[in-house]
């Protein structure tokens, strides 16, 4: 049996549009006795919420009813309704998870900061969004690498559920801990404060173009600027195909670096008699 009630009220601020054939100030004080009205609800806040005791017998609350604040008209009422339902379902649509496709793009990098090696596995989905990344080190204990194949897993998560790339990388870059230092095998990064620091600092250059955070300059990012802005409707063509089928953090928006021109190269098909 059920021992509490709790009793949740909200307020609620919405308008109502009426449409008007012309304005005289009759029709502007008979707007509040109309019901034809559309109503629109612009914000739902938590106002309280109160607990009360039930009659372990009967299962009634012991004290008295509060009065529910509803509209005059049925009609209002029920337009009021359904918009706030439409607003809670919009809020629960807001939390689902965008899943990783079966078959996804990405890239792995492989860096030594310090003695430490360091390999970052990132999956995007088939727009060029990351959406997930894994962490292997060398060097340490089953308890590291359990927490940084947890802490990927939580990043990971957070990205299918939309938080975006922008707050771990505000939060991340500039942590300081152990293994430091300088950053081999990296041709963007030379130093890092800590593998968190690192991580977000390539994820940050890969995906969001973010250079201030590069310690060298990125090659070819202009020229393939300026080839796409000059390019002809068959070379733009060309670069949106490569972009849709090669990973965004790989060749770091740079495509036209990356492309190899085989239009003077004939294969031969024929097989072998």
């Amino acid at each position: 049996m059920a021992k509490y009630l709790v009793e949740t009220y909200y307020t609620c601020t919405f308008k109502v549009n009426h449409y008007l054939d012309e304005i005289n100030e009759t029709e502007l004080k008979n707007l509040e006795k109309r019901d034809d009205g559309k109503f629109e609800v612009i914000d739902v806040k938590l106002d309280n919420r109160k607990t009360k005791n039930l009659d372990p017998n009967k299962n009634k609350v012991i004290d008295n009813k509060i009065d529910l604040v509803t509209s005059n008209k049925d009609a209002k009422k029920e337009n009021f309704e359904q918009s706030v339902t439409q607003i809670l379902n919009k809020s629960e649509k807001s939390g689902k998870r965008f899943s990783m496709p079966d078959r996804r793009k990405g890239y792995i990098q492989k860096a030594t900061i310090g003695d430490h090696k360091v390999y970052l596995h990132t999956g995007e989905y088939e727009d060029g969004k990351i959406g997930e990344i894994f962490i292997d080190t060398s060097k340490e204990g089953e308890l590291v690498k359990a927490l940084m194949n947890n802490f990927a897993i939580a990043v990971s998560l957070g990205l299918q559920y939309g938080v975006p790339l922008d707050e771990y990388i505000s939060a991340f870059i500039g942590t300081k801990f152990e293994p430091s230092g300088k950053v081999h095998g990296n041709d963007r990064i030379l130093s890092a404060s800590s593998i968190l620091d690192y991580i977000f600092r390539e994820l940050a250059i890969s995906y969001q173009n973010r250079e201030d955070l590069a310690h060298t300059p990125s090659i070819g990012g202009l020229e393939s600027t300026n080839s796409d802005d000059q390019g002809s409707e068959d070379q733009n063509q060309l670069l949106k195909i490569v972009k849709d089928i090669t990973s965004k953090g790989f060749v770091r928006n740079n495509y036209k670096k990356n492309l190899v021109d085989l239009s003077d190269v004939k294969i031969n098909l024929k097989g072998k008699k």
